[in-house]
C-alpha cells in the first residue's frame, strides 16, 4: 500500500508539537514538523492557557504540510491534557481564555461542592479522585465567582474539542477527554445529569459524547484560504493525552500490564473492562478514565515529572541554568536515601520555589534536609520511584492479580536514572518506550479510524516492531527495601 500519512496535535502543559506519521501496513514512522512552547499567563490573579497562540501554533504545523511533501495527510487528530475547558456563547465565539487547572480559584472549592454533594456520592458516580482542579469542581467555582459567564454559555468545549471546533466549527464532546473532569456516570459513560442537575450546572452545555475514531469534519473553508489547501479529515482519536498514551504501550495481547505515562504527571494503572468503583479504589483515590477501544483506565495521577521541571525552573530565577541531563549527574553523585518525599502532596502542586518546599517537607518530618541541587533532584527521582512501587502494591492488592513488569512510556523514558530506580524501587522489570508515545497513539488512532489498522491489539504489534524498548532489569537490595519502609512511614505521619 502507500503510505497513509496523517498529522498528530500533540499539546503538553509546557510544550506542543505537530508530528506527522506515516503508515505503510507494516510499521509507523514519525517525524516532528512544529514545536513550540506552550506558556500559561498570569494576569490579576488569573492563570490561564493562551488558547489562540496554541490554535496559532496548529495552524502553523497544518501550514508546514501544505508547503511540504506531507500536503496528502489524510486526517489530523489533537491530544491535550484533561479538564480544562472554554465556553462558546450563542454567536459562536470564545468568551473567555480558558483557565489553567493551577488556577488558585478551586484552592477550597471542594468543602463548598460537598456540601451540595458529599465526595462519597460523587466518587460512586464518577469513579474518579478527589483533585481540586477536576472539572465539576471548576464549574462550581465558575457558577460560584462568576455566574453571568455560565449563564451566557451554549457549549463548554473540553480544550481538545475546543481547538476542534476552531479548526471544523463542528462542537462535539470527546469521551475519553469528558471521562478526566468527574462528570461522566462512569458505568453508562455518559454525562451525569443527576450531578449536573445537583449542582445546578446546565445539561444543554455539553454537546454529544463521541467515541475515539469519530470524524469531526473537514477543515473550514475559511481555515484553508488562510493555511493552504489541506483536505483531511479532523479525526476524534482518544483525546486526554494518557489515553493516546496508553495505546502506545507495546504489550503483547493477552498481556496484563501495569503502565506509566511519564511526563509532568506519572499517570499510573492498568486497563479493565469496566470501571472498578468500590471502598477500596475510594481510600486509595484511585480514578476511572475512558479509554480506547472501549477500556477504562483504571489509574493513579501521582505528581511526576513536574516536580524536577519546577525545581529547574526556579533555580533558573534564581540564576542559575541546569539542563536535564546535568541534573542526572549532579543526582547520581549525592548520596542515596537521604531524604523523601510523598509526591502527592498538595504542597507540591502549585507552581514556585518547589525546592524550598522539598526542604520544608523534609524539615516537618524530620529527615535530613537536601541542600545542594543533586541532593533535591536525588530526592524526587527515589520518591517517585518509591510511590511507583506503593501503587503497583495497591493496584494488585485491589485487582487480585500480579504484575511482574512495568511498562513506561512517554517523555520521562530519557530519564534513565528512574527508569532504572523504578526497576530496583519495585523489584519489577521495566520497559521504557516509547518516548513518543502519546503521539504514537494518537497516529494509531488515526490509522483505526481510516481503516487501516485493525484494533488496538494491532496497533500495539505495530508499535513493537516500529520502535524501540529498553529494558531494566532490577537490582534490588536490602538498602532498597529498608529505604521503602521508610518512604511509607513518612507518608503515613505527614
Amino acid at each position: 500500500m502507500s503510505k497513509l500519512k496523517m498529522l498528530a496535535i500533540d499539546l503538553g502543559a509546557s510544550s506542543g508539537r505537530g508530528i506527522v506519521g506515516s503508515f505503510d501496513g507494516k510499521k509507523i514512522e514519525i517525524c516532528e514538523n512544529h514545536r513550540f512552547p506552550n506558556e500559561p499567563v498570569s494576569t490579576n490573579n488569573n492563570f490561564c492557557w493562551d488558547i489562540l497562540r496554541i490554535f496559532h501554533e496548529i495552524k502553523t504545523s497544518i501550514s508546514k504540510c501544505a508547503l511540504s511533501d506531507d500536503k496528502d495527510i489524510k486526517s489530523i487528530g489533537i491530544d491535550t491534557w484533561g479538564v480544562d475547558y472554554g465556553y462558546i456563547d450563542k454567536n459562536g465565539s470564545l468568551m473567555a481564555n480558558p483557565y489553567h487547572y493551577r488556577d488558585s480559584r478551586t484552592d477550597n472549592i471542594q468543602p463548598y461542592a460537598f456540601n451540595t454533594v458529599p465526595f462519597e456520592t460523587l466518587y460512586g458516580i464518577t469513579g474518579i479522585q478527589t483533585m481540586n482542579f477536576n472539572t465539576i469542581y471548576q464549574l462550581v467555582a465558575d457558577l460560584k465567582d462568576r455566574p453571568y459567564i455560565v449563564e451566557n454559555a451554549e457549549r463548554l468545549l473540553f480544550t481538545p474539542d475546543l481547538l476542534g471546533y476552531f479548526l471544523t466549527g463542528e462542537k462535539y464532546t470527546e469521551y475519553t477527554i469528558a471521562s478526566t473532569g468527574a462528570v461522566l456516570d462512569a458505568k453508562n459513560r455518559v454525562i451525569s445529569k443527576e450531578l449536573l442537575n445537583a449542582f445546578g450546572i446546565k445539561e444543554s452545555l455539553f454537546s454529544q459524547i463521541v467515541m475515539p475514531g469519530h470524524k469531526v469534519g473537514k477543515l473550514t473553508s475559511a481555515l484553508i484560504s488562510e493555511i493552504g489547501n489541506i483536505q483531511a479529515d479532523v479525526v476524534n482519536i482518544a483525546a486526554h493525552d494518557t489515553a493516546s498514551a496508553v495505546i502506545a504501550v507495546p504489550a503483547k495481547r493477552g498481556d496484563e500490564f501495569v503502565y506509566i505515562s511519564s511526563g509532568t504527571w506519572s499517570l499510573m494503572g492498568v486497563e479493565t473492562d469496566e470501571p472498578v468503583i468500590n471502598e477500596l479504589s475510594m481510600k486509595y483515590n484511585f480514578t476511572n478514565e475512558g479509554g480506547a477501544g472501549g477500556k477504562i483506565r483504571f489509574l493513579k495521577n501521582i505528581m511526576g515529572l513536574w516536580l524536577e521541571q519546577e525545581s529547574r525552573r526556579q533555580w533558573k530565577r534564581e540564576g542559575f541554568t541546569y539542563t536535564f541531563d546535568e541534573l542526572t549527574e549532579k543526582a547520581l553523585q549525592s548520596k542515596p536515601f537521604k531524604c523523601f518525599i510523598d509526591p502527592n502532596n498538595v504542597l507540591f502542586s502549585p507552581a514556585g520555589d518547589m525546592p524550598g518546599r522539598i526542604r520544608e517537607f523534609c524539615k516537618a518530618t524530620n529527615q535530613e534536609i537536601p541542600q545542594t541541587v543533586g541532593e533535591v533532584v536525588r530526592c524526587i527521582f527515589e520518591s517517585l520511584a518509591l510511590c511507583y512501587r506503593q501503587t503497583i502494591e495497591t493496584i494488585e492488592k485491589m485487582t487480585g492479580k500480579s504484575y511482574s513488569s512495568i511498562n513506561i512510556v512517554g517523555g520521562g523514558t530519557k530519564e534513565a536514572i528512574l527508569c532504572q530506580w523504578a526497576a530496583d524501587a519495585s523489584n519489577r522489570v521495566v520497559h521504557a518506550g516509547p518516548v513518543e508515545a502519546t503521539a504514537i497513539g494518537n497516529i494509531s488512532m488515526q490509522a483505526i479510524a481510516a481503516g487501516e489498522i485493525k484494533d488496538i491489539s494491532e496497533a500495539r504489534d505495530i508499535i513493537r516492531n516500529s520502535f524501540d524498548v529498553k529494558v531494566y532489569e532490577p537490582k534490588h537490595n536490602d538498602a532498597w527495601e529498608e529505604a521503602y519502609q521508610r518512604f511509607l512511614s513518612i507518608c503515613t505521619k505527614e
